[in-house]
């Protein structure tokens, strides 16, 4: 029989590098040796593994809810940097969040490093917006402003970065923010968030953003765009031709994909009539300035929403089926509107929905909150 307590600390850490989340925490379980290793913050890059769901919080405990599709359990974690925070997205195992006094926050929740964000950019170009603590309403019934709870949930749209900030301190990190779904970049050692300007009579709202072979891109229902994040005058350039122009419906959201090295666009539909949910898959050739549509994703699982998109490989991660769109909704926004929150799995083959939760779970449900795809990196 092999005697595990003669093993140097470095095997323990190569062992333990093998070891998706739940099982690391067992792992530190062992005994106080192996919990010593587990506790050293010797980074390495994450195990393959499916990505959590990152729920609503807890209202007694304040701690935040998860959801692990490999195991389909639920798990809650106290992790007081996320306490009263709304998550608007994730991008390598990182969040970015927004607390009740609209101060944004870029968040490890496994390791617990974060970066304070300098305050956003204002949410409207007019000058009358005001920030209330609770509902105020004119003579008229129509209410006025904004209070702090409604920013807390619209001011971000998107955040995206550059590279994972624990293997790179140059990192970006991307914002699409506001009434206008505006981009603006922040970057360490900054303190302010650098604008992105538009063309000249320009007027587009962007529905997502992807760092892709080193370069950032947006994407709107209809037209691509490269963003130029040089200081001195950082833009965005349409892609021209338009290689979106013969789409003939209108997308309710878009997801820039990379998908082994290639750029896809995953589009959204719905029938608001029927509640039917649609996707279409575009590949974009950059160099060509073309696309394609393609009726298939090899046995490959995307999962998009508000985070960066991730491509995993059921083959190699049980949990999942292959050919498949995990979505989650559009965020709180929408929440009143779906009369909860919007999620499931879309079979690209079948071109059908269904569910990846246990049916009537509540936890799923949190208003005030977004279901966020979150690919852990403890």
């Amino acid at each position: 029989m092999a005697d595990w307590s003669g093993l140097t600390n470095d095997m323990l850490h190569h062992v333990e590098s093998f070891l998706p989340l739940p099982d690391q925490h067992r792992f530190s379980a062992v005994c106080h040796d192996w919990r010593l290793v587990a506790k050293q913050k010797k980074h390495h890059r994450p195990a393959p593994q499916l990505p959590w769901l990152v729920l609503g919080e807890d209202p007694t405990t304040k701690k935040r809810n998860f959801f692990n599709l490999s195991e389909q359990r639920h798990y809650s974690i106290d992790i007081p940097e996320l306490y009263g925070q709304y998550v608007c997205g994730s991008s390598f195992g990182w969040l970015v969040t927004v607390d009740s006094r609209i101060n944004g926050r870029l968040l490890n929740p496994f390791s617990r490093e974060y970066y304070e964000l300098p305050p956003f950019p204002p949410y409207s170009t007019r000058s009358n917006i005001i920030l209330t603590e609770g509902p105020v309403f004119a003579p008229c019934g129509m209410k006025i402003g904004y209070t702090f709870k409604d920013m807390q949930t619209r001011i971000v749209v998107r955040a995206v970065l550059s590279h994972d900030p624990r293997e790179r301190s140059d990192f970006t990190l991307m914002i699409l923010f506001g009434e206008c779904y505006k981009l603006a970049f922040w970057r360490p050692g900054d303190t302010s968030w650098t604008m992105v300007r538009y063309p000249p009579q320009t007027l587009v709202a962007l529905m997502d953003i992807i760092c892709f072979e080193g370069k950032f891109y947006a994407v709107s229902c209809d037209e691509l765009f490269a963003v130029d994040v040089v200081y001195d005058e950082p833009k965005i350039i349409r892609i021209k031709p338009r290689i979106l122009s013969n789409l003939k419906r209108v997308a309710i959201a878009a997801y820039l994909v990379d998908y082994k090295g290639k750029l896809l666009l995953v589009l959204r539909f719905k029938d608001f009539w029927s509640r039917e949910k649609k996707f279409r898959i575009l590949s974009l050739d950059l160099k060509k300035e073309t696309c394609n549509e393609l009726d298939d994703i090899d046995d490959l699982a995307l999962f998009v929403g508000n985070n960066s998109a991730l491509v995993v490989n059921p083959s190699k991660i049980s949990g999942c089926v292959g050919k498949t769109i995990y979505f989650t909704d559009l965020g709180e926004s929408y929440y009143w509107l779906e009369k909860g929150h919007d999620f499931g799995v879309y079979n690209v083959v079948t071109k059908t929905t269904g569910r990846f939760s246990p049916a009537g779970d509540e936890a799923f449900d949190p208003p005030n909150a977004a279901l966020t795809w979150l690919a852990p990196n403890p």
